[in-house]
């Protein structure tokens, strides 16, 4: 858990990546695939899903990556379309920080407040992939590439949810603790 911990203390110190406009080539599948692993802010939003799905148990460990990832292809055609949706980014980071929290506070929120939650923020998520994307197959294959890899770190803190239920549960606070945390670091290098 200490080494998870300095590990993404230092990810974070290096030059943060982020996996949003305009960084990266956004054309096909292999790419909509790899984009979501580029940027530290993506991947800890989606593997926080996971991990606060499992916390809250039942319903919520399907419902709520579900209600990420069609809220988050939501988000992507709007910005695919050319909508304008401010503060996107800050939103983004808002994200991460609201979901470590909730983990690391065990919040036991309903589970339709849990996935009204995640979608809002996936909504974000999404159009900042989408006003990436070009307005052809090129770019519904790209889309796929990102839902599927989304849905992967979802699948991913599932799995290290389950795993943290088998340690203390201070180890889940820091864990939540260091995501809510790098979220912050996040937003501060936005503003």
């Amino acid at each position: 858990m200490k080494r998870l911990s300095i590990v993404l203390v230092l990810t974070l110190l290096s030059n943060t990546a982020y996996a949003h406009v305009g960084f990266h080539e956004a054309a096909g599948f292999s790419s909509g695939l790899l984009h979501p692993l580029t940027g530290i802010d993506h991947i800890l939003a989606m593997f926080s899903v996971g991990l606060l799905a499992t916390s809250v148990g039942g319903r919520t460990i399907w419902l709520a990556p579900c209600a990420f990832l069609a809220a988050m292809a939501a988000g992507a055609a709007l910005g695919n379309f050319g909508f304008s949706l401010p503060f996107a980014e800050v939103a983004i980071a808002l994200s991460v920080v609201a979901f470590g929290l909730a983990y690391t506070f065990n919040a036991q929120l309903p589970t339709a407040a849990i996935a009204v939650m995640v979608a809002v923020f996936a909504v974000f998520h999404g159009y900042a992939h989408g006003v990436e994307m070009p307005t052809n197959e090129s770019g519904l294959d790209f889309g796929a590439g990102f839902l599927l890899a989304t849905a992967l770190l979802h699948a991913t803190g599932i799995a290290m949810g389950y795993g943290m239920a088998r340690v203390t549960a201070s180890a889940a606070r820091l864990l939540g603790g260091v995501v809510a945390a790098s979220g912050a670091f996040i937003l501060v290098g936005l503003v």
